[in-house]
């Protein structure tokens, strides 16, 4: 026999794990299921342990582990469970835990269920080859099994049969595991690897269910074995879908932006993040496409995840991020825009800053939008097409006089704010269209030159929110500016 019946039963308390590696910045994907898992445990009053899973000495590094924690923090999603770091839970390391698996290494060796295996990997890709070009699935022929080695890597002994477990989003799933041949389970007493590192950690830190990928689900039958072999409990599994770009590929890097940082430094809200990560293989059974972090935890259930792929639709991130933007005082995006108003500009009053922020809110789809939507209002100078600044059948010298019309109005006003800019620009452009013969209603033959002589721009904000947040001197020289522009 290769197995044990377990003596050891599963906790009695719900409790999950994030186990990220720090090989790189945390993927959007990892950022999901760390999510679900997040959800499922608060919704059942469970707790969560944070562990690094860092065995792959040459490719975790710091930077990434703080990259993690960062990003969790970023989005409010916590754990709370680990050692204290100044009075705060830290991760779970296992490069810290080596100790724990060599004891477990050792008594899989004693009980001959793991065995030293020394076979070339040149030795190994022979037989895998040889393996294919019979038509036969390539795996361990088991050389080593009974030789009774001394040193090598570890192989961990699989018992051929079918292994079946119950999935809470996939449902009964079986695997014959003659298919597969004995595992390496560590390259040696000091080095654990994933599969063996896992099932014990689980274990030890008494996890109650583990959420997924569904690109672990063919690793599960492997660690059900192990599990077996030392006589452990069972955590209940559910494997969600992989996240695929919109041509239903893998998401990968080479397909844009992966990280969780890459949404973080580009503008995007956390709670925009959190709510679309939500919906990416969960589906809340309404229409409702809005959630809070609170509304999320009471509503979702791994009953609704679906077993196809979810497909990362960009659009659909920006059509929430720009909903929670507009849900913001002005105030509010002041603070969380700040990296991305110029140097020059962050002495300005923060009434104008306001200003500014309302101008743009509702075009604005991420936080970075401000840069290109409010530059005019940044710059010293602009830079466009004097064309421009015609309105339909408009000259060069109907342009001239409506500016003339402005630059005189502008100067002498008194009060200068908005509400009247408007109440005397409108005045003026009925003035104007009437001497002219323009229809009266029409008033784009002063406003229209006058808003691109203050933007620059064929789209922006209206002029008299414009020419309030330039002040006066500024309307007035950009008017001049525009003067100019014609001769």
């Amino acid at each position: 026999m290769f197995f044990k019946k377990k003596t050891n039963t599963a906790p009695g308390k719900i409790r999950l794990r994030f186990p990220p590696s720090p090989t790189g910045p945390v993927h959007i994907g990892t950022m999901r299921t760390m999510l679900f898992n997040y959800l499922f445990a608060k919704q059942h009053g469970g707790e969560i342990v944070l562990r690094i899973e860092d065995t792959d000495k040459e490719r975790s590094k710091l930077e990434w582990v703080q990259n993690i924690i960062d990003e969790l923090h970023w989005l409010g999603i916590t754990w709370n469970e680990g050692p204290d770091i100044g009075g705060k839970f830290g991760p779970y390391k296992q490069s810290q835990r080596s100790d724990i698996y060599k004891k477990y290494l050792k008594k899989l060796l004693a009980e001959n269920t793991a065995y030293y295996c020394d076979c070339s990997a040149e030795e190994l890709e022979a037989k895998r080859q040889d393996q294919q070009s019979r038509g036969l699935a390539p795996k361990y022929d088991g050389k080593c099994r009974n030789l009774h080695k001394t040193s090598g890597v570890i192989r961990f002994k699989i018992h051929e049969r079918k292994v079946k477990f119950h999935d809470l989003v996939r449902g009964d799933v079986e695997f014959d595991m003659a298919l597969l041949g004995d595992i390496v389970i560590a390259k040696d007493l000091e080095t654990p690897l994933y599969h063996f590192a896992v099932v014990v950690d689980d274990f030890e830190m008494k996890i109650s269910h583990i959420i997924r990928g569904e690109d672990h689900l063919s690793n599960t039958p492997k660690q059900i074995l192990l599990q077996e072999a030392f006589g452990f409990y069972q955590p209940e599994y559910a494997h969600i879908p992989l996240l695929l770009n919109p041509n239903k590929s893998k998401m990968s890097k080479r397909a844009g932006d992966v990280a969780v940082s890459d949404y973080h430094n580009n503008g995007y809200l956390p709670e925009a993040v959190v709510n679309f990560m939500a919906l990416l293989g969960w589906n809340p059974g309404t229409e409702k496409e809005i959630f809070s972090l609170q509304e999320l935890v009471k509503e979702f259930s791994l009953e609704r995840v679906q077993k196809a792929g979810a497909v990362f639709n960009v659009q659909r991130l920006d059509f929430i991020n720009a909903t929670y933007i507009r849900k913001k005082t002005p105030a509010q995006l002041v603070q969380l825009s700040g990296p991305y108003i110029p140097e020059t500009a962050k002495n300005m009053p923060p009434k104008t800053l306001e200003k500014i922020m309302a101008t743009c809110q509702s075009r604005m789809k991420k936080l970075s939008d401000v840069t290109e939507l409010a530059d005019y209002l940044f710059a010293d100078t602009l830079q466009y097409d004097k064309n421009l600044l015609k309105w339909k059948e408009m000259q060069d010298n109907d342009v001239k006089e409506a500016l003339l019309l402005c630059d005189k109005t502008a100067q002498g006003m008194g009060k200068w704010n908005a509400k009247e800019l408007e109440k005397k620009f409108i005045a003026v452009a009925e003035e104007f269209n009437t001497a002219k013969g323009y229809p009266v209603q029409n008033k784009g033959y002063v406003l229209w030159p006058l808003r691109v002589a203050l933007s620059g721009k064929q789209a922006s904000a209206g002029p008299f929110e414009i020419a309030d947040i330039l002040g006066k001197e500024k309307t007035l020289q950009r008017i001049h500016n525009a003067l100019d522009k014609l001769g």
